[in-house]
């Protein structure tokens, strides 16, 4: 076992979806995976391994926010040797083009973060997504007919911004916000693992429009599949 992750060597697939919310995983896990099985609970932060289409996949939530996604993917890599990790969030759109219940992947994360100062880094570095993943997920996008967005997505620390740095941030074709995908590039890349962050509006940032909490938990099954799909090609 790590410090915050109860499962046994073994237990964990190396392919793992990570949705924020612990009851997002529970969903999948009954939803989606054969014969699942708990593997974490620990400060309910739920792990289930399973099989999508009879391949191993585990799911294991990571809690809002770089600091709580940071501890759970470290521990997913160096501990249990995942290879291939995918956050399945919600996001805001910084797009009048882009609605809520849109797809958007993160190419890249810009940051108001301090988190990358651990890895003592001489430049102002710029994660960015697995290419290999990305394509990946192109791939399942066309044969499953789920169209998703990607750009350049803002990992905020805070979610009530009151610098009004989101909708400035939009003038530099930065599609979207959250608040887990770069901590979770950067750890991987410091690994040398794959990771993708995909997520579903949520919320319009410009417009207004936002889904309600047991939406958001329950019915954002076109991202879930979109991921499964993704980890299995």
């Amino acid at each position: 076992m790590s410090t915050h992750i109860g499962a046994l060597k073994g237990q964990i697939a190396e392919a793992v979806l990570m949705p924020g919310d612990p009851l997002r995983a529970k969903f999948i896990a009954e939803n989606f995976l054969e014969d699942a099985f708990l593997y974490n609970e620990v400060r309910g932060m739920y792990g289930y391994t399973g099989r999508y289409k009879g391949v191993p996949v585990s799911v294991q939530a990571s809690g809002m926010g770089m600091p709580s996604m940071g501890i759970y993917c470290w521990e997913l890599m160096n501990d249990y040797d995942v290879q291939n990790i995918v956050r399945i969030g919600t996001s805001g759109s910084l797009r009048e083009d882009i609605s809520v219940r849109d797809i958007i992947v993160a190419m890249a994360c810009s940051t108001d973060s301090n988190y990358g100062d651990t890895f003592c880094l001489p430049v102002s570095y710029t994660p960015t997504a697995s290419y290999e993943l990305l394509c990946k997920a192109q791939e399942a996008s066309k044969n499953l007919g789920i169209p998703f967005k990607a750009g350049n997505m803002y990992c905020s620390d805070v979610f009530y911004d009151l610098r009004d740095a989101r909708k400035k941030l939009a003038v530099m074709n930065i599609i979207g916000v959250e608040m887990e995908a770069a901590a979770l590039y950067m750890n991987a890349a410091y690994h040398k693992r794959n990771a993708l962050c995909i997520t579903t509006v949520a919320k319009n940032i410009l417009t207004g429009e936002e889904t309600t909490a047991e939406e958001r938990e329950k019915t954002f099954t076109d991202m879930m599949i979109l991921a499964l799909e993704t980890v299995i090609l």
